[in-house]
């Protein structure tokens, strides 16, 4: 029997700024003069907030391929289904939220502030879009960010989705690429993060497991940072 949170869907719970900065162990400093790109950003507000703060910031997510009054119209009902539940699983850590009430005011401010950036750049600053294929150029961004996508729903993409995605995203990122969480819904290591490592079709990349001081979905204090093995000139990175 499950333990976790039970979706039958990728619900839309959007995540601030902060939030980023923090699972994803960010320098804000660092992150100026660096094109990011945030895939499945869904309804955070992680690409207005940066650009508030003069970064460049790129979002993409199936998602944006629907109006602001459908995805708007999402927003209340997909958060109180989690927040409902969500106090009463043992497979979180509240050290940061605190409670399911601080988490909604989280979750709230951060498709607020979607929204209303939404309304003025959409097809601009957020791309529609599927993985595992991304319109856009090759090494087009220094820096990705994937958030509660790949790997927490393993039950629903399974492992060539996964492989194909990890091939894409680094088509199109010169640098590195983040993702996170790397455990499921039931808080358990993903099955699919071993056998990627030691993909031959991804031999030409480099992975690292960083740890964090992050945790609220158990067990998900770190990050898979990815890498590519030699520059665009083919010499050692």
């Amino acid at each position: 029997m499950k333990q976790g949170l039970v979706l039958d869907k990728v619900v839309l719970l959007g995540r601030t700024f902060e939030e980023y900065v923090r699972c994803f162990a960010l320098d804000r400093a660092a992150l100026r003069g660096q094109a990011i790109l945030d895939v499945a950003s869904g309804v955070s507000s992680f690409c207005a907030e940066a650009h508030a703060q003069g970064l460049d910031s790129t979002a993409f997510d199936l998602i944006y391929e629907q109006s602001l009054e459908e995805i708007e119209a999402r927003c209340q009902p997909d958060l109180d289904q989690v927040v409902k539940v969500i106090g009463d699983l043992q497979t979180y850590r509240w050290g940061f939220y605190k409670s399911p009430a601080e988490l909604r005011r989280y979750r709230e401010r951060a498709y607020k502030a979607f929204l209303a950036d939404y309304r003025i750049h959409r097809g601009t600053r957020y791309r529609s879009g599927k993985l595992p294929r991304l319109p856009f150029r090759d090494g087009q961004f220094d820096l990705t960010l994937v958030s509660y996508l790949m790997f927490v729903y393993e039950d629903q993409l399974d492992y060539a989705f996964h492989q194909q995605s990890v091939r894409e995203i680094m088509r199109v990122t010169k640098g590195e690429a983040r993702f996170y969480p790397l455990v499921s819904f039931e808080a358990k290591r993903c099955r699919y993060l071993d056998p990627l490592k030691h993909d031959p079709e991804l031999r030409h990349l480099r992975f690292a497991e960083v740890t964090t001081d992050f945790e609220f979905l158990a067990n998900s204090n770190s990050f898979l940072r990815i890498q590519h093995r030699c520059d665009p000139l083919g010499a050692p990175s």
